[in-house]
């Protein structure tokens, strides 16, 4: 059996053996981590998702979102008099229509508010309570008519404009996308590449090989890690360039916190993988443990907009802490001893999952 390949590695380069020689190029380690690294750069589609991806979404969701000037709303007058008044107000526009079209325009949303004179002369505004359109065009409009009748504010106020890199949607994105993009590439590289291992029935020839075993879990950590530069480099790199995303912590800490949220998720990739047996079942089991995790942990929006009985269960996920802790660290500059409990979180999910895959996982 010495001389069969075992998915590109001869069981003589898992003794240490090599028919050229012992150098460091032939150890069993050094070989199995080659192995990762031909397996990822052979699937097209891994390197899409892991690098082309997150850069594509943050190029998106960047220019839609990106620092414009306050939209103008459209909105729906019945009363000539009224119209009249609403039209110095810049940031409406606004459309007079008859009672029944009115309606059916804010019913469709085509105009987030309808305003009218209702009885006794009294303006009413009918709008959609829980649409931030419908609120923001309702002060307007309260205050184009206020003005017209006449009010004077009893304290003068100014605006003074304040754009810093630093408070934009852009800026809360890529952290997020990058704790996301770690997530997924961990987790993803190596569920599926063992679950691939043992339905093929190449686990059983690898244990049956004088490689030792811990190598062969070895392996997939030291081909994150190298493969962990080029990723965080790729998406924060892009967002500094195109969009002047801020990286006020130390480079040194931002690199320890994305190794120590790779390492936890591989451990949790590991652990949903120690008993799978298609791939079909470690599909399911990564979704059901990510999904949760993509909605609620922050990446795209807040995880404070979830209730208050949520929040210590949202805090103790370890994306929620990855990415709370690169925000912290790109936009706050804070440093590792002010992110105590993030790092934690993602330590205890790192060594229980760790442990527990030890215990249960299966070669055969």
């Amino acid at each position: 059996m010495s001389d069969v390949p075992i998915s590109g590695v001869r069981a003589a380069d898992l003794a240490g053996k090599s028919p050229g020689g012992n150098s460091f190029a032939d150890h069993p380690l050094v070989q199995l981590t080659l192995v990762r690294f031909r397996e990822f750069v052979r699937e097209p589609e891994a390197l899409f998702w892991v690098f082309v991806f997150p850069i594509l979404l943050a190029a998106g969701l960047g220019i839609a979102f990106r620092n414009r000037p306050a939209d103008v709303l459209q909105i729906a007058v019945v009363s000539p008099d009224l119209a009249q008044s609403l039209r110095q107000e810049k940031l409406l526009d606004v459309h007079p229509l008859e009672l029944p079209a009115a309606e059916e325009e804010l019913r469709t949303g085509k105009v987030a508010l309808l305003a009218e004179h209702g009885p006794g002369g009294a303006v009413v505004f009918r709008y959609d309570d829980t649409n931030p359109e419908g609120r923001a065009a309702r002060l307007l409009a309260d205050r184009a008519i206020q003005r017209a009748a006449g009010r004077v504010d009893p304290v003068s106020s100014s605006d003074e404009l304040v754009r810093e890199p630093g408070s934009r949607y852009i800026d809360f994105l890529i952290p997020g996308l990058l704790g996301m993009n770690l997530m997924g590439s961990a987790m993803w590289s190596i569920g599926f590449a063992i679950v691939d291992a043992r339905r093929k029935k190449l686990l059983k020839r690898l244990v049956a090989s004088p490689m030792p075993r811990a190598y062969y879990l070895l392996s997939f950590l030291l081909s994150r890690m190298a493969l962990l530069v080029i990723e965080v480099a790729a998406l924060v790199g892009f967002g500094a360039l195109l969009f002047h995303v801020p990286v006020r912590g130390s480079l040194l800490e931002l690199g320890l916190l994305c190794v120590l949220g790779s390492l936890s998720f591989c451990a949790l990739g590991l652990l949903l993988a120690s008993r799978a047996k298609t791939i079909e079942a470690a599909s399911g089991l990564m979704n059901v443990v990510m999904m949760p995790m993509w909605i609620a942990s922050g990446v795209f929006f807040s995880s404070q907009k979830f209730p208050d009985a949520m929040q210590p269960f949202l805090k103790a996920l370890p994306l929620t802490a990855l990415i709370d802790a690169l925000r912290a660290s790109m936009l706050q500059g804070a440093h590792l001893g002010q992110m105590i409990s993030q790092v934690a979180i993602m330590l205890c999910w790192m060594v229980v999952c760790f442990g527990l895959a030890l215990k249960l996982f299966r070669w055969r």
